[in-house]
């Protein structure tokens, strides 16, 4: 099961999607909000903290949900901190019961990743993509549009018509054709 534990969260936050399951993994931390609270609500315990991106709105709350869980934080770069472990481009990550394919797709930041998981139909877009085809900011230290646009052309490319969620950093997640969306991202990025 995947749920947003910052949702209704009323201060300036990413979304934290609590995936449970065979391994209990939070993707991303959120910031501003009591996580440690909502993943005790919600789970007995955690196995780990993967990340889309290191953005202090992704991980403001990862020191307090490492340190309350005793668990390690995975991300593409260990350079930055927090983050324990690497995920290189294409490794599997497994997220509460399902296989992912961990995707580089930096753009937004250098270190951003998307998690693709074809068995299961669910993509985590980071900040990447938004609902309706938006698209993540490019005027921030390290972003690019250009390669943007090759990242989100990756991920249309690896995602197909049978994608069935796409949980996005912020805003709602796509429950209802969400390839569409990335299809629209990519037109929209060329386009703004």
């Amino acid at each position: 099961m995947i749920r947003n534990i910052a949702a209704g969260v009323q201060s300036f936050t990413s979304n934290a999607f609590l995936v449970t399951g065979e391994r209990c993994v939070l993707v991303d931390t959120g910031s501003n909000f009591d996580a440690v609270d909502k993943i005790e609500e919600l789970a007995d315990g955690l196995d780990a903290v993967v990340l889309t991106h290191t953005h202090p709105d992704h991980v403001g709350n990862l020191e307090t949900v490492k340190d309350a869980f005793g668990v390690d934080a995975y991300g593409f770069d260990t350079d930055q901190p927090g983050v324990d472990l690497a995920i290189a481009d294409k490794e599997p990550v497994t997220l509460g019961d399902n296989d992912y394919l961990a995707l580089h797709t930096p753009g937004h930041k250098n270190d951003h990743l998307c998690y693709y998981s074809e068995s299961a139909h669910v993509l985590f877009a980071g900040d990447l993509i938004f609902q309706n085809g938006s698209f993540g900011r490019t005027d921030l230290e390290e972003g690019d549009r250009d390669t943007l646009i090759e990242s989100i052309d990756r991920v249309a490319a690896t995602t197909d018509e049978k994608l069935q969620e796409m949980h996005t950093g912020h805003g709602p997640s796509v429950t209802t054709n969400p390839h569409h969306d990335i299809e629209l991202a990519s037109k929209a990025a060329r386009m703004y």
